[in-house]
């Protein structure tokens, strides 16, 4: 029989210290092990599977308990993280954390955590107690793989199927639900039937799941290159109806069939993000193509059915909404209102006179970039919500095509002209106000009026900025003396 084995020296040149703990532990006469994703993505990289390997993070699992560690690694940083769960934190010289973690099997779960951790000295007790076959593999400084629970032969088939009796794991902690969905997106695979039962009958269970919790879960099936398969998986089971409600509220919605063939704004939808899958990597544009077409069933209503007019800001509420309901932060929940607010508006970009394109394309401008995508993020992340909706339509290359072309014309148009922190240091509010414009909105509106004629390159100099605002000004003016 072949003995299958990982690359440990593609794993130990990333991760040096990692190679150090086991060979220190084992020295100490303890049990010592690579455990979990990097076994499991390991053994995938060896079959040619499309993975990341190295992976960033290693964790070890070993018979030693926590004082045998620390006296095995005495000039070692190691930082207590959950000493009486087992499980320490060692760090190496250059700041990297390894997680390594006691033999150990559990007890008295809340659906949520255990109550009663106890020590053990056996890797199959400790495997045992894992979630999923696939991510109970353990591999030596060798690299030879240990299988306990026949994760090989489910990886090889890319089976998701739960360690044990299914219900008993979901039962333990419920987060395991989705984790499950997640894995089955991540190895392109599919849920072996019991396990998949189980799902379904235990699906409500994860609403008694932190926020914070599904949060990270939905974000990691985002990040995986099938999170459109993925998201349908959850609806199907009946998790997607207890953490996104509003998606599934677009089942059923009518759309135009001219611009819609392909269904319901729900399987447009799903179609959107399969699209995203294709080239967008950042989880949070993924989300925010997910939710773009959120705010419709609403809109239909306000509009009796005669269209879906105003969707976009009622989306990017909700958007807001869900945002703070899965608690992410403040940073994150700003980028998918403006994603899901401005998803239509990008569309316009053709139409708009220079200096409103130059607006548009800047927000978020970081000059000192080189990249296209790197010196325009907020744009860029625009425009990937925009490919993914319209090749998910009967637009196709036509709804995104003008705006690429007009988008390399605006760069290079910002590059040779200025850039819109240029345009304000050429004139702001205080000039105008010593030039006799009193503080209000009219001041706001002359300003813009002027940052736009120098974003379009018709006023290039301070002299000409000066000039153009006391021209507006009097000509405001004169407009107020006719009026009264």
């Amino acid at each position: 029989m072949t003995t299958n084995r990982i690359d440990v020296d593609a794993v130990f040149s990333v991760h040096p210290f990692a190679r150090t703990i086991l060979e220190g532990l084992q020295t100490a006469g303890h049990e010592a092990y690579l455990i979990g994703g990097v076994v499991r993505d390991g053994l995938q990289s060896v079959w040619g599977r499309e993975v990341r390997f190295p992976p960033r993070d290693v964790d070890i699992t070993t018979s030693a308990t926590p004082q045998e560690i620390r006296t095995a690694f005495p000039e070692t940083m190691i930082v207590d993280v959950g000493e009486a769960f087992g499980v320490l934190v060692l760090v190496d010289r250059d700041g990297r954390p390894y997680e390594v973690a006691t033999f150990r099997e559990e007890s008295g779960y809340d659906g949520r955590r255990p109550g009663k951790v106890d020590l053990v000295r056996s890797l199959e007790g400790d495997v045992l107690r894992r979630d999923l076959t696939i991510n109970g593999l353990a591999a030596g400084c060798d690299g030879a793989v240990i299988d306990l629970v026949g994760g090989v032969h489910d990886l090889r088939d890319r089976r998701v199927a739960a360690i044990g009796e299914p219900r008993l794991r979901f039962e333990e902690d419920h987060l395991r639900l989705l984790r499950a969905v997640r894995f089955v997106s991540q190895i392109g695979g599919t849920l072996e039937p019991q396990t998949e039962r189980a799902i379904r009958e235990a699906a409500s269970w994860i609403a008694k799941i932190s926020q914070e919790r599904i949060r990270d879960e939905l974000l990691r099936l985002l990040e995986t290159p099938r999170a459109g398969d993925g998201i349908e998986r959850l609806y199907d089971l009946g998790l997607l109806v207890e953490i996104l409600p509003e998606v599934v509220d677009l089942v059923g919605v009518p759309q135009p069939e001219e611009y819609h063939p392909e269904g319901d704004v729900f399987v447009h939808t799903l179609l959107a993000v399969r699209m995203a899958d294709q080239f967008v990597e950042d989880p949070i544009v993924k989300l925010a193509v997910l939710l773009h077409d959120i705010g419709k069933p609403r809109a239909f209503v306000l509009r009796n059915g005669e269209n879906m007019g105003g969707h976009c800001a009622i989306g990017a509420r909700m958007a807001v909404r869900i945002g703070e309901r899965l608690r992410m932060s403040r940073d994150e929940i700003g980028r998918l209102q403006n994603l899901v607010k401005n998803h239509m508006r990008i569309a316009a970009l053709p139409e708009m006179g220079r200096g409103k394109q130059v607006r548009f394309v800047s927000t978020g401008e970081n000059r000192s970039a080189i990249r296209l995508r790197d010196r325009y993020p907020v744009f860029m992340d625009l425009l990937q919500v925009l490919l993914a909706d319209c090749e998910a339509s009967a637009h196709r290359a036509s709804g995104w095509e003008p705006i690429l072309r007009e988008t390399t014309r605006i760069a290079d148009h910002i590059e040779t002209v200025c850039s819109l922190q240029e345009a304000r240091e050429l004139i702001d509010g205080d000039v105008l106000i010593r030039l006799g414009e009193p503080p209000g909105p009219r001041l706001g509106a002359i300003l813009a009026d002027l940052h736009d004629r120098i974003l379009s390159g018709e006023i290039r100099t301070r002299e000409e900025a000066e000039e153009a605002a006391h021209a507006a000004i009097a000509s405001a003016g004169a407009g107020k003396n006719e009026s009264e």
